[in-house]
């Protein structure tokens, strides 16, 4: 189940970028959780205007995390009203399918893995 958790967070976060820059606006960084405990988000701005996302994720509806990594890429351009609701609309759309897919994943045949074998104790 975490890789599950894992795969969707990364994976929200390379298809959120990909689609930001599609779009000609900024790409923040996306990391969990945020270092401020009890918030489950939050923004810093980094110097020459680049912007880090922090989400928590752990025992969030994945929802809730994915609506606070698109705000998070909305908040981080400063956006007209018009403006954000169309890269919102778009950001939901190339993130719509990310649960169907990590369930994929999750059901996938693990990888084989050899066998653990002893190591002798050196003298």
């Amino acid at each position: 189940m975490k890789e599950r958790h894992v795969w969707r967070f990364a994976e929200a976060g390379r298809r959120l970028a990909s689609t930001a820059t599609a779009l000609g606006v900024q790409v923040p960084s996306f990391r969990t959780p945020p270092r401020v405990a009890g918030l489950d988000r939050t923004i810093r701005r980094g110097a020459g205007g680049s912007a880090l996302i922090s989400v928590r994720s752990r025992g969030r509806a994945w929802p809730a995390v994915l609506a606070d990594m698109i705000e998070g890429v909305v908040h981080a351009n400063d956006l007209t009203p018009h403006e954000a609701s169309r890269l919102r609309e778009a950001l939901w759309k190339a993130t719509e399918d990310i649960e169907a897919d990590a369930t994929a994943v999750a059901e996938s045949p693990a990888l084989p893995l050899p066998e653990t074998t002893e190591v002798p104790r050196a003298a």
